[in-house]
C-alpha cells in the first residue's frame, strides 16, 4: 500500500477555493473587459521553434523562489534581475511560477520578469478555470502551462481555445503515455515532459526519452525538470 500523498490533489483543491476567492473581489466579466485593448502577447512558441531551426538549445528559464519539495530556493528574490540575468546568458523564454502557496510565487514576479527583458513568459502555475486564462493574458503572460494530469479532455480543449484567442500559446504538460495520447488527439502544438510525477513529486530523467518516440515530428517538445 503506498502511502505518499497525492500532492497535486492537494494542490488542486486549493486552486478551486483560489478562484472562488479571486471571483469574488474582481468577477470573470470584469476581468473579461480588462483584457480587450491590451498589447498583443510576445510569441512564445514562435521564439522557440526559430532557435531551435538554427540548430540551438531553446532553453526556458525559471524563475521560482520556493517549491513543495525543497522549501525556500532563493532569498533574496529579485524576478527583474533574474530575468535579466538569463535573458543575457542567452535563454529563449522565462517560465515564472505565480502559484502562493505552495511555491511562494505571486502575478507580480511574472510581470516584473517580464518588464525587465525582452523574452516571452510561460505563466507556471495550476490553471483549472477559465478565469486563471483570462488573469493570465491580465499579467501579460505570453504562454500559460495547462496540465493533463490535472484537467480532462473538455477542460484541455477550453481552456487552450481560450488561451489562443486571447493570443496566448499554450505548453501542454504530459508525465506518462496515457497523457501523451490525449495531448496529441486535441493537436496541441508544444508539448512538455515532465520528469516529475506531481503525484509524489518524484522525477526520473528517463520520462522524457520514453516519451518522445512516441511524439510526431511537427510537435515541438520541450522537457522538463531534472
Amino acid at each position: 500500500m503506498n502511502d505518499t500523498p497525492d500532492i497535486l490533489k492537494k494542490i488542486l483543491a486549493r486552486k478551486i477555493e483560489e478562484v472562488a476567492e479571486r471571483s469574488a473581489r474582481w468577477s470573470l466579466s470584469e476581468l473579461m473587459q480588462r483584457v480587450e485593448n491590451l498589447p498583443a502577447p510576445r510569441p512564445f512558441l514562435k521564439r522557440l521553434q526559430s532557435i531551435m531551426a538554427e540548430g540551438q538549445p531553446a532553453v526556458i528559464a525559471e524563475i521560482k523562489r520556493a517549491s513543495p519539495s525543497k522549501g525556500l530556493l532563493r532569498d533574496p528574490f529579485v524576478p527583474a534581475d533574474i530575468a535579466r540575468s538569463y535573458a543575457t546568458a542567452g535563454a529563449a523564454a522565462l517560465s515564472v511560477l505565480t502559484d502562493r502557496d505552495f511555491f511562494q510565487g505571486c502575478e507580480d514576479y511574472l510581470q516584473e520578469a517580464r518588464a525587465a527583458c525582452a523574452l516571452p513568459v510561460l505563466r507556471k502555475d495550476f490553471i483549472i478555470d477559465p478565469y486563471q486564462v483570462y488573469e493570465a493574458r491580465l499579467i501579460g503572460a505570453d504562454c500559460i502551462l495547462l496540465i493533463a494530469a490535472a484537467l480532462d479532455n473538455a477542460a484541455l480543449q477550453k481552456l487552450a481555445g481560450l488561451a489562443e484567442q486571447l493570443g496566448m500559446d499554450v505548453l501542454l504538460e504530459v508525465h506518462d503515455i496515457k497523457e501523451l495520447e490525449r495531448a496529441l488527439q486535441i493537436d496541441a502544438s508544444l508539448i512538455g515532459i515532465n520528469n516529475r510525477n506531481l503525484r509524489t513529486f518524484e522525477t526520473r530523467l528517463e520520462t522524457t526519452l520514453d516519451l518522445l518516440a512516441h511524439i510526431p515530428g511537427n510537435r515541438t517538445v520541450v522537457t522538463e525538470t531534472g
